[in-house]
């Protein structure tokens, strides 16, 4: 079976790309080999592994994250595909070159936006270069206020762009970042949550959407 390349990518800062990246990325690590590869040049995520390893003391089965330059991507995404299930790409914001290199590997591009009309705006840039790159889109409603109702407006706004829109949403919750300041994911920090529930269910439609797409 062919391994199932997902970038997250969104050219506008502070979407919560790499928050999703991580909790993600542990989610489907608990029954796939799981790459991560880290682009970003403030590497993050690839601190955040690193603090992992030192509070839980020990490598995470089926998990690796890997930080490097943008233009080597393409050659060690072929190369993680070959050991690998699933490889996420986590990109840096205002960064063309290197989303287009990401963008032109992956099975899928999630995109995650925070539902308010300038981040609905600011994300055109990101879907314009997945069309350019003729991959296939995923858009996550990310950072959801609590009890927030989509005005008719809101959503015209975010179906004017064209693209698919996860039925999964992810609140915003302040116990996704307090898991990662432990080196943990919501899945092991506190797998009933709510938060918990939201992240397994767009790891599950995630992988669905790659299926049905190697599926045609």
């Amino acid at each position: 079976m062919a391994a199932k390349i997902i970038t997250i990518a969104q050219q506008k800062g502070g979407a919560g790309k790499t928050t999703l990246a991580a909790h993600l990325a542990l989610a489907w690590a608990a029954s796939s080999r799981v790459a991560v590869i880290d682009i970003d040049p403030q590497a993050s995520l690839s601190s955040w592994f690193g603090l992992r390893r030192e509070r839980l003391g020990a490598l995470t089965p089926g998990l690796e994250v890997a930080a490097l330059g943008g233009w080597r991507v393409a050659k060690e995404v072929e190369r993680r595909a070959r050991t690998h299930d699933i490889v996420v790409i986590d990109t840096a914001p205002h960064a063309e070159t290197e989303a287009r290199i990401a963008l032109r590997a992956a099975s899928l591009v999630l995109v995650p936006v925070q539902p308010s009309p300038m981040d609905v705006w600011a994300t055109r840039p990101t879907l314009e270069l997945a069309r350019q790159e003729r991959v296939p889109v995923l858009l996550v409603l990310n950072r959801v206020p609590a009890r927030a109702n989509l005005t008719d407006a809101m959503a015209n706004e975010i179906g004017a762009l064209g693209v698919p829109i996860a039925a999964a949403q992810i609140g915003n919750r302040v116990a996704l970042a307090a898991a990662l300041a432990e080196g943990r994911g919501i899945l092991e920090a506190s797998p009933s949550s709510r938060a918990a529930a939201e992240i397994r269910a767009l790891g599950q439609e995630v992988l669905a959407r790659c299926e049905r797409r190697d599926a045609a």
